[in-house]
């Protein structure tokens, strides 16, 4: 008897390699699945403006990309000696206004050009409310902790949410035609709105999603929302703020998700790339009799996936465990 209700996700019909680019932008959530990737050591790119969590903020990111947009000064503004875009994360953000332009610019220049030769995005939404700057009226990624009384709260309509994004699907087929398009909505909660404002939200985006499906340049979805709240579906796989999802959901939603688009064997480069990546992490005793040991197998592991993987570049990996097998 199976005492749970099992999410079944059909496996891709394009898969994704050691070859293959892949950009992650939206909601922290996508940062989760990208993160997996590039503890793999999968080609990947994850929110080259920051965490964005809307609809029309997603939009606006990749419109800032797809046209390679130079930001000018007078597209910031200044909060008490601190320059900032609306549209990018706080980490962009500073009191140097030529070396904000410098950071915001190259971010944008290096998205663009990883963009022209990736194979597959994932978008993931996290919320349809926007906050918009009542002195343009725009949508803004990030309110950078201005005070609210300068942002209007709104929750985006169904309708203007597919009239964007169905604008936003031709531009992207027209400029990078091998481009496939994966829509996926955040488990995590935006509590802020409480429990029924979440739920309305969610909702609308859940409406918005599936009628761009039926789009002509046929986008595809995979449901990390609905592995969350219909198979896991117990507190135990939160983290301590009960609204995102532990490190133990987030791996289960990765399997579920390699399961989907990576085949076999890539995934059995990944497992050998990531243990390699979390033993880089590892905190090592120097004074360890088994440091030196450790490290030289380490360094044997990644000859074997350099020689059988040549396009996965380890020279940081063969760096750091050289150096530790030497002292």
């Amino acid at each position: 008897m199976e005492f749970r209700t099992k999410i079944k996700v059909e496996p891709s019909p394009e898969k994704i390699s050691y070859k293959d680019s892949v950009m992650f932008i939206g909601s922290c959530f996508a940062s989760e699945m990208g993160s997996q990737m590039k503890l793999g050591k999968m080609p990947v790119m994850i929110n080259p403006a920051g965490a964005v969590f809307n609809p029309v903020s997603v939009c606006n990111t990749l419109e800032t990309i797809n046209a390679g947009k130079e930001l000018k000064g007078d597209d910031l503004y200044n909060n008490e000696g601190t320059w900032l875009s609306f549209n990018h994360y706080t980490d962009f953000s500073g009191t140097d206004l030529i070396k904000v332009l410098k950071t915001l610019n190259d971010s944008t220049s290096d998205a663009h050009d990883f963009l022209k030769r990736s194979k597959f995005l994932y978008v993931t939404f996290g919320t349809a409310r926007v906050y918009r700057w009542k002195k343009s009226g725009a949508v803004v990624s990030n309110c950078h902790k201005i005070p609210q009384i300068n942002f209007v709260n709104e929750l985006l309509t169904v309708d203007a949410i597919v009239s964007l994004w169905e604008e936003q699907l031709e531009k992207l087929k027209i400029l990078f035609p091998r481009l496939s398009v994966i829509f996926t909505i955040s488990p995590v909660r935006h509590w802020k709105d409480g429990a029924h404002g979440n739920q309305v939200s969610k909702s609308v985006l859940f409406l918005a999603v599936e009628r761009l499906l039926n789009h002509h340049t046929r986008p595809g979805y995979f449901p990390a929302y609905e592995i969350i709240m219909d198979e896991l579906r117990d507190y135990r796989f939160y983290n301590e703020d009960m609204l995102h999802p532990s490190p133990v959901a987030v791996n289960y939603i990765w399997e579920a998700f390699a399961g989907s688009y990576l085949d076999k064997r890539t995934f059995e480069t990944w497992n050998e790339a990531a243990k390699i990546g979390k033993a880089l992490r590892h905190r090592i005793n120097p004074e360890s009799g088994g440091k030196k040991r450790f490290a030289e197998r380490m360094l044997e592991q990644i000859s074997v996936l350099e020689k059988n993987n040549p396009e996965i570049d380890f020279s940081q990996e063969r760096d750091y465990f050289s150096g530790l097998a030497a002292n």
